[in-house]
């Protein structure tokens, strides 16, 4: 009897949610990077075992929002547990345990705000979830038990799993539990696809992903990437241009490097990756503008799934 639903991964910004749905899927399907919010919109990720198909939406972290586009990814990230099956809260173990210790850094303080954010929210709904513990490489037992027994005692947990979605450690029993919770019915995708991401977001992801890993300190989130341009051609290659927003004009220069070097790795790092993807030759073209308000415009919104209302 084949199965097939939804399981929502919901948590804090960097809780490790994207790559977990990689670890899962066994593919990327969603962007992962040292910087803290780089999901912002849900990805639903397609994971098998045995006869069940799991549906993995990969959320943008929960936090508290201070603007329209943090509202609009917030309201996305709850959305996506409205019709889920199963709902998986993951915890970063080690942002929990520093604060407990007294030598938490900022980002571990506000980790602890949005993990009582989620809880709140959940007792709101009226929702369990299953707790997965992560980031459990080389943590103590005890020390790790200790915050397990706290977070279950807010009473909005079914149940429990220690995991490393970086090395995979628990990985694979969450995902036969996953499996087992998933209502009887036909599969909802083709085995051998991983995801339902429209190519020419995919594309503009791998594009954001690469200009994160490369000016990660410089910039802050106040970049997008929008695919204007996605053409197959007559060889079998495809073109495909790029237009990257960035909010201030001080910020052009840090995107595009000195004498271009910046643009040009990240495009041919993103050039690479979207040919394995594709398995075509791509031709990326890259051009990168100032607007200070893309966060505030309407259309950017819907391309990327969010709601500009909120």
């Amino acid at each position: 009897m084949t199965r097939a639903g939804f399981a929502a991964i919901i948590g804090a910004p960097n809780a490790g949610k994207s790559t977990l749905t990689n670890y899962l899927v066994g593919a990327k399907v969603s962007i992962v990077t040292q910087k803290v919010q780089t999901t912002r919109f849900p990805v639903r990720g397609v994971a098998m075992s045995g006869e069940a198909q799991i549906v993995l939406v990969d959320t943008p972290g929960i936090f508290a929002p201070r603007r329209k586009f943090d509202r609009a990814m917030v309201r996305s990230a709850w959305g996506g547990t409205e019709d889920a099956d199963v709902i998986v809260h993951l915890v970063d173990v080690q942002a929990e345990l520093a604060v407990d210790q007294g030598d938490a850094k900022a980002a571990d303080k506000r980790a602890r705000i949005d993990v009582e954010t989620i809880i709140e929210g959940l007792r709101a709904a009226g929702k369990t979830a299953i707790l997965a513990i992560n980031k459990i490489d080389g943590v103590k037992r005890d020390s790790m038990l200790a915050v397990v027994q706290r977070l279950f005692e807010s009473g909005v947990y079914s149940e429990v799993f220690l995991i490393s979605a970086v090395d995979g450690s628990g990985v694979e029993d969450l995902k036969v539990r996953l499996a087992e919770l998933m209502p009887e019915g036909p599969w909802l995708y083709p085995e051998e696809q991983t995801a339902d991401l429209p190519v020419r977001l995919l594309a503009a992801e791998i594009t954001r992903e690469k200009i994160y890993l490369r000016v990660h300190e410089e910039l802050p989130y106040a970049a997008a990437v929008e695919t204007t341009a996605f053409t197959e051609k007559a060889d079998g290659s495809a073109r495909i241009e790029q237009t990257i927003y960035v909010e201030r004009e001080s910020q052009r220069p840090i995107v595009l490097g000195k004498n271009g070097q910046t643009l040009k790795w990240i495009g041919q790092k993103s050039r690479e990756e979207l040919g394995e993807l594709l398995d075509r030759p791509v031709h990326l073209f890259l051009t990168v503008k100032v607007d200070e308000r893309w966060a505030d415009k309407r259309e950017f919104y819907g391309d990327v799934g969010l709601d500009f209302d909120v």
